[in-house]
């Protein structure tokens, strides 16, 4: 094993968890919840995105959102875009971004998605890295949503995987520009623990200099043994959401559970002392706040079961390993 001694969990609840609810969440809940989350400890949180309000209303008050939030020094305001006149949108907002060259790796939820092939979206990648560079932004991260598999299309083999990565390395390179990090999106939650053990070191093998970035839902209930798997391979770097609200309006599953819970990957990490600069009591305030909003359960546990604050886990970690 290679655990990491600490993870960044960027938080995505406000967003990919609130466009997916059908009733209308008022404004000042989305602002009090990352206000909130804010204060919790978590230096990356995903705000909201610009998208149009016809395919996702509950993003309509985007930029009143961004405008309304207590931004707190050192944390990144972030929001999603999938497409050049949402990056315009973000880039008149004052959010946080990472010229990130974002993809399907399947085609079908390609089309589902984006209204767009893979190869389709492909080409239009050269117009993404020069609007980057005309914003003076680095290009150095590349996406990729279904990566391990689609309830349309089936599972998604690794090289093709590898594969399209490979096209996309080449061609920032063509333009100057370097890739730095890779996100693998399990949109619709078909990755196993050896899946994401072969995926991680076939990439590390063919491009050992960058970074993997892991965006996991638990749709079928492996989501904490998938992040686990990827703790074990050194990675560091999740998106989580509050509570596990979320998952994908797209992917065709109604019910299941979305995203991964924050509090319950940052207490998984902290019982194994992996440093997650987190204040887990906090992220249970904002679970509870969650839920409240929503009017609903949601599936996060540690909200549920407790923190366990009497017990302190390194000291555990010696005792076994003694």
């Amino acid at each position: 094993m290679n655990l990491p001694q600490r993870v960044e969990l960027y938080e995505v609840g406000p967003r990919e968890g609130f466009q997916s609810e059908a009733n209308t969440i008022p404004t000042e809940d989305k602002i009090a919840l990352i206000n909130a989350l804010s204060h919790a400890g978590l230096r990356n949180i995903e705000a909201t995105s610009f998208v149009s309000p016809k395919w996702v209303p509950q993003m309509a008050d985007a930029e009143m959102v961004l405008t309304r939030i207590d931004r707190v020094p050192g944390v990144a305001y972030r929001a999603a875009y999938l497409n050049l006149k949402g990056l315009e949108r973000a880039l008149a907002n004052n959010v946080t971004l990472d010229g990130s060259l974002v993809l399907s790796a399947s085609d079908a939820f390609s089309k589902r998605n984006m209204n767009k092939s893979t190869s389709d979206m492909l080409e239009t990648l050269p117009e993404w890295i020069e609007a980057y560079q005309k914003a003076n932004i680095p290009v150095k991260q590349m996406g990729f949503m279904a990566s391990f598999g689609c309830n349309f299309e089936g599972y998604i083999h690794l090289d093709h995987l590898l594969d399209i990565m490979g096209k996309v390395i080449s061609l920032a390179e063509s333009y100057g520009e370097r890739i730095q990090k890779v996100k693998l999106a399990d949109t619709m939650g078909w990755a196993n623990p050896e899946q994401i053990k072969r995926t991680v070191r076939a990439i590390q093998d063919k491009w050992p200099e960058l970074n993997i970035h892991l965006h996991l839902h638990d749709t079928r209930g492996l989501g904490l043994a998938n992040v686990y798997a990827a703790l074990q391979e050194g990675l560091w770097e999740f998106d989580t959401a509050v509570a596990g609200l979320g998952g994908c309006p797209f992917a065709a599953v109604k019910g299941a559970p979305g995203n991964i819970s924050t509090e319950d990957v940052a207490f998984l990490c902290e019982q194994m002392g992996i440093d997650t600069g987190l204040n887990l009591e906090s992220l249970v305030e904002c679970a509870k706040m969650a839920e409240e909003i929503v009017g609903r359960e949601l599936p996060g546990h540690l909200s549920k079961g407790g923190v366990l604050s009497g017990i302190r886990p390194h000291s555990w970690m010696q005792v076994q390993g003694s």
